[in-house]
């Protein structure tokens, strides 16, 4: 089993079937038998993985697709996913298995109306609860209003034609700062389609590319509310937006080429300037006084960086009325970073030394205290797993204390107490072709620092998207309340924004938060980033990029 399908499996194996329901009858309606896309293969291995789903039928609609495309907008596709969207293959785990017990059902065409029909009787012996459609022609009215609980499909199967696909394409042209996904379902005629849920996320430099990563986040949304439907039997929409726009024109095609080749050729540049070791993204430190509840960017001090020590991710910490700042360290042209320690002095850091180097690349120094004793939990997803440093003397000496999640690609991990309980949110990237940690948030009850014990929560991922996934620093507990910082990732920038999110709701069934403030890389001239924060002791600091 790839780690990604063992991934999945340990986020629900523990939650199967809670209230002794019956699994959900599921068929899937695609375009063709074989030859399926990496997203629907990787859609099928996930349905087939959960007990608390059951596929009963692949439908294949042999006409799929109802929508043409003029000719300069299939050429421009063709050429955009031939050079940016060409995907390694998935190799599916469940349904390799199962496939031949799975059984294919061809729609046809009625003579009266030409709607995409099923055999008679079919309907009643396959019992279905509802239909996955990942094409853009689905069932008929009268077939969608016997189902149970309808036909769902995200938006991105209804943006393509049979030669192009257009989800993305005026997003990218625009210069938008995301790109949505849905989830809706098609309930009958005499009920208008109604969404399930949405996410947003940082568009790429090509639409192909786009849509091809839409697609993959598509399984994560579409699982996440089955899992949901499964577990209560009840399913929450809202009004759905307008209706998907049409195939591209030829003026929106002219600014797309435009558009694109002015990030394509920002993009080269770049990346020639990068493996030369002639640039780097530069990021800098502010600090001042305050709280995650009231701090002020626009008054902060700039901490300035240096050729060799440019500093990111940094995390305070109060030890005898001294402040420390642990830090993301590296110099321009370094292929990978390590953790460093200085001492907060007034408009500068005091550099002491470096607190933890590795094999890979270090990031994110989550420094934090229990009982007594100092950890220091680094982001290393190269390493492929979870790490807790102890510490022997402070600052410069550490022991590692514990390990967890191997196997898997993690980042930006936090521990936090909350009501007599410890959690751990981190977000994963459970990928096929885009290793990804920017968009789903995954969280975990757990036993403190040692990690012995590691419980998933029941609605993992619990935020999807990537404009407020990712984690920017800890967690606070200020007056009742909690408060997360995350990451606003949009324009296509890596670490555009910053959120401060309030965690309204934790248990081990809900999880629920609400953005209470967005801050901008506008509060100091000459930004065009800023992606993490934190505070202690009346005192914050937070890291912002440089357009340089």
């Amino acid at each position: 089993m790839n780690v990604s399908n063992r991934l999945y499996v340990q986020s629900f194996v523990e939650w199967t079937n809670p209230n002794g329901k019956s699994p959900l009858r599921i068929a899937v309606l695609v375009g063709r038998e074989k030859g399926l896309a990496p997203w629907e293969l990787q859609l099928l291995d996930r349905l087939l993985a959960d007990p608390r789903f059951e596929l009963v039928a692949l439908l294949v609609n042999p006409r799929p697709f109802s929508t043409k495309a003029t000719a300069l907008f299939k050429f421009v596709a063709h050429i955009d996913r031939r050079l940016f969207a060409r995907l390694p293959p998935y190799t599916p785990t469940y349904f390799a298995h199962t496939r031949e017990r799975i059984e294919i059902i061809r729609l046809t065409r009625r003579a009266s109306d030409r709607k995409p029909d099923l055999p008679p009787g079919i309907l009643e012996r396959l019992r279905l609860d509802l239909v996955l459609r990942t094409i853009p022609e689905g069932l008929a009215d009268d077939i969608v209003a016997e189902l149970p609980f309808g036909e769902w499909a995200p938006n991105v199967a209804d943006l393509q034609s049979g030669e192009a696909e257009w989800c993305g394409f005026s997003e990218v042209a625009s210069n938008a700062p995301t790109i949505s996904l849905s989830i809706y379902a098609r309930r009958g005629s005499k009920r208008p389609p109604q969404e399930i849920d949405s996410a947003s996320f940082n568009p790429k430099f090509s639409a192909a590319r786009s849509a091809a990563f839409l697609k993959e986040k598509s399984v994560f949304l579409i699982m996440r509310e089955l899992r949901r439907l499964a577990d209560t039997r009840q399913l929450a929409t809202k009004p759905i937006p307008p209706e998907p726009a049409a195939s591209p024109g030829k003026a929106e095609v002219g600014r797309y080429i435009a558009g694109f080749a002015r990030a394509a050729a920002t993009r080269l540049r770049w990346e020639f300037m990068r493996k030369a070791g002639w640039q780097a993204a530069v990021w800098t430190l502010y600090a001042g006084e305050g709280t995650v509840e009231d701090f002020e960017p626009g008054t902060s001090t700039e901490l300035p960086p240096a050729r060799n020590s440019i500093k990111a991710d940094p995390f305070l910490f109060n030890r005898n009325g001294r402040f420390y700042v642990f830090y993301e360290n590296y110099a321009v042209g370094d292929s990978k970073a390590h953790i460093a320690v200085g001492r907060l002095k007034q408009g500068t850091i005091e550099p002491l030394g470096i607190a933890l180097r590795g094999d890979g690349h270090l990031s994110f120094p989550f420094v934090f205290q229990s009982k007594g004793e100092i950890f220091l939990m680094p982001e290393t997803h190269q390493q492929k797993r979870i790490e807790i440093w102890r510490c022997v003397k402070f600052p410069l000496e550490w022991e590692l204390h514990a390990t967890a999640m191997e196997g898997c690609s993690a980042a930006d991990s936090t521990l936090f107490r909350h009501r007599n309980k410890w959690w751990l949110l981190t977000n994963l990237s459970d990928h096929h072709a885009f290793e990804d940690h920017c968009s789903e948030l995954y969280a975990f009850e757990v036993d403190g620092p040692s990690l012995s014990r590691i419980e998933p929560h029941r609605r993992n991922p619990v935020v999807i998207g990537s404009t407020v996934a990712r984690n920017a620093g800890r967690v606070f507990s200020r007056h009742g309340r909690l408060f997360r910082p995350s990451q606003n990732n949009a324009y296509g920038i890596y670490g555009y924004g910053l959120n401060i999110m309030e965690i309204e709701e934790l248990t081990r069934d809900t999880y629920r938060e609400r953005c209470i403030r967005t801050i901008l890389p506008d509060f100091k001239p000459g930004l065009i980033g800023c992606h993490h924060f934190d505070a202690s002791g009346g005192r914050y600091i937070l890291d912002a990029r440089l357009n340089r």
